[in-house]
C-alpha cells in the first residue's frame, strides 16, 4: 500500500521526478518487490521521511526487500531475480522519494477499511444478541429515527429491522414473549441506531479525509511545470489524517464497548435469564466466564490507545519542524483498536450463538438463523469447557473475511426493496400525521412485548 500510494503521489508531476524512475517503482510494485519498512520512526511532520527512506532504500537496491519468487534477501538480488535494475537517482528525486504522508495513508486506509466491515457486521451481532434477551425492536421503529435524522443512525436502525421485523422474518423466539411486561431494554440494546450510528457517520467522515490525502501531491518544494515554478510549501505535514485517525479510533471503540456490556449481559444470570456463564453445567464449567474477561481486558486497551496521539508534537529538525502531526502513530494505534473491536465482537458472537442452544427449539429470524449456521461451521456449541482461543480465532476470521454480512445481506436487501415499495403505497409524503398512524404501525409491526 505504502509503495502505491507513492506511485500515486509521483505520477501526478508535481514531485520533479523522471518517468524513467516512477516506471521503474511501477515495475517494482507489479512484480511485488516490496522493501522492508519499519512502521516505527515517523513523527509526521516533513511527511513520513523515515519509512519512506526505507522504501526508497530498497529501490536503491540496498537494505532487505520481500518478493513472493525471493522471500526476504538482500534488495539487489531481489531486484535482480525479477529482472529489475536499482534506481539511479537525478536530481530532486531523492527528496521526491520520501517526503509525503503515505505511511500514514497506507495504514489509516486500511483501519477505514476494516472499521467499515465490522461496523455492518456490528448491527448483526447486536441484533442477534437483542434476540436471545428476548429484548423489544420498537427503539428501531423509522419514526424514532426521522424526528432525529442523523446518517449513520437511521441506517443502523434500518439495519436492525431488516433483520427482525416480524411480518418479513417471524421469529419464534420474538412471538414467546411477546406480551411480558418489560417496557424498555438496557441502552447497549436499545441504543445501538444512535451509538453504532455515530461510527458509521465517523467512518464515512475518515474515509473523505483520507481519500483526499491519498490523491494529493503532498512532495515539498512542489514543482508546477505549466507556470515553471518550483515553490515551497507545507503539503507534507500529517495533521490532516492523524487527527482523522484519531477520531476514527475512539469512533470505532465504542462498537467493542457496547459489545463488552452486551456480552455481560449475555453471561449474567440476573440479566439474561440464561444459565450463568452460558454453561449447561455451572460450577463444573466457566462457560464464558473467562472469554469475557479476553474482552473486557481489550476494550480496557482500547481506551488507553483512544488518547489521541496528535495532541502531541515534539519540535525536530533544529527547530525548523517545530510543530509535528504523529499522524504514524495515529495510524498504528487505530489499526489496533480496529483489530480489538473485531475480536471482542466475535466473542459477542460466539456467546450470542451458545445462548440460542439454551433457546432451541425456539427458532430466530431466517438471517439470524443463516448467521447461526455460518458459525456453527467453524465453531461447535459448548456443553463443556474447552480450549476456547481457536474458537475466537476462527469467529474473528469469519467477521474480518465478511461472511457473516454475506450470508445476511441479500435478506436485508429482499426487507428494504419490500418496505421501499410499501412506504411508497402507504406514506406518499414525508409528513408525519395522525392519519398515517395506522397503515404505518399495522406495516412494521415492530414490537415484541
Amino acid at each position: 500500500m505504502l509503495l502505491a500510494l507513492r506511485i500515486n503521489v509521483l505520477a501526478k508531476g508535481y514531485s520533479g521526478i523522471s518517468v524513467e524512475t516512477l516506471n521503474q517503482l511501477i515495475a517494482a510494485l507489479n512484480a511485488s518487490c516490496l522493501p522492508w519498512v519499519p512502521e516505527k520512526g515517523t513523527v509526521g511532520a516533513s511527511g513520513d521521511l523515515a519509512p519512506l527512506s526505507h522504501l526508497a532504500l530498497g529501490m536503491l537496491g540496498e537494505g532487505k526487500m520481500w518478493s513472493p519468487k525471493s522471500g526476504w534477501a538482500d534488495a539487489k538480488y531481489v531486484l535482480e531475480s525479477h529482472q529489475l535494475s536499482p534506481i539511479k537517482l537525478k536530481p530532486k528525486e531523492g527528496l521526491a522519494l520520501i517526503n509525503g504522508t503515505q505511511m500514514i495513508a497506507s495504514l489509516g486506509a486500511e483501519a477505514v477499511e476494516r472499521a467499515d466491515s465490522i461496523a455492518r457486521q456490528a448491527d448483526v451481532i447486536a441484533a442477534l444478541t437483542l434476540e436471545v434477551m428476548k429484548g423489544t425492536t420498537r427503539a428501531f421503529d423509522s419514526n424514532i429515527q426521522r424526528v432525529r435524522p442523523h446518517k449513520g443512525q437511521i441506517k443502523v436502525a434500518r439495519n436492525l429491522r431488516s433483520l427482525l421485523h416480524s411480518e418479513t422474518h417471524p421469529s419464534q423466539i420474538a412471538e414467546s414473549h411477546r406480551f411480558c411486561t418489560r417496557v424498555q431494554d438496557a441502552y447497549t440494546l436499545r441504543c445501538c441506531p444512535q451509538v453504532h450510528g455515530i461510527v458509521n457517520d465517523t467512518i464515512e467522515f475518515v474515509r473523505g479525509i483520507l481519500t483526499t490525502e491519498m490523491n494529493s501531491a503532498t512532495d515539498n518544494p512542489m514543482v508546477f511545470a505549466d507556470t515553471g515554478e518550483v515553490i515551497s510549501g507545507g503539503n507534507f505535514h500529517g495533521e490532516y489524517p492523524a487527527k482523522a485517525l484519531d477520531f476514527l479510533a475512539i469512533g470505532v471503540h465504542e462498537l467493542a464497548n457496547m459489545s463488552e456490556r452486551r456480552i455481560e449481559r449475555l453471561v449474567n444470570p440476573a440479566l439474561s435469564e440464561l444459565p450463568a456463564f452460558l454453561t449447561p453445567d455451572g460450577g463444573v464449567n466457566s462457560g464464558f466466564m473467562i472469554a469475557h474477561c479476553t474482552a473486557a481486558a481489550l476494550v480496557s486497551e482500547n481506551k488507553v490507545l483512544c488518547h489521541p496521539a496528535s495532541v502531541d508534537s515534539l519540535t525536530t529538525s533544529a527547530g525548523t519542524e517545530d510543530h509535528v502531526s504523529m499522524g504514524g502513530f495515529a495510524a498504528r494505534k487505530a489499526l489496533r483498536v480496529v483489530e480489538h473491536v473485531e475480536q471482542v465482537l466475535a466473542i459477542e458472537l460466539l456467546a450470542a450463538c451458545q445462548a440460542v442452544e439454551f433457546l432451541r427449539p425456539l427458532k430466530t429470524t431466517i438471517p439470524l438463523e443463516e448467521v447461526y449456521k455460518q458459525v456453527r461451521q467453524v465453531v461447535g456449541p459448548w456443553k463443556k469447557d474447552r480450549y476456547m482461543s481457536p474458537d475466537i480465532d476462527a469467529a474473528t476470521k469469519l467477521l474480518q473475511e465478511e461472511r457473516i454480512w454475506r450470508v445476511v445481506k441479500p435478506l436485508m436487501d429482499n426487507y428494504h426493496s419490500t418496505q421501499s415499495i410499501e412506504t411508497r403505497v402507504f406514506s406518499p409524503t414525508a409528513s408525519v400525521s395522525a392519519k398515517s398512524n395506522g397503515p404505518v404501525t399495522k406495516r412494521r409491526k415492530l414490537s415484541k412485548h
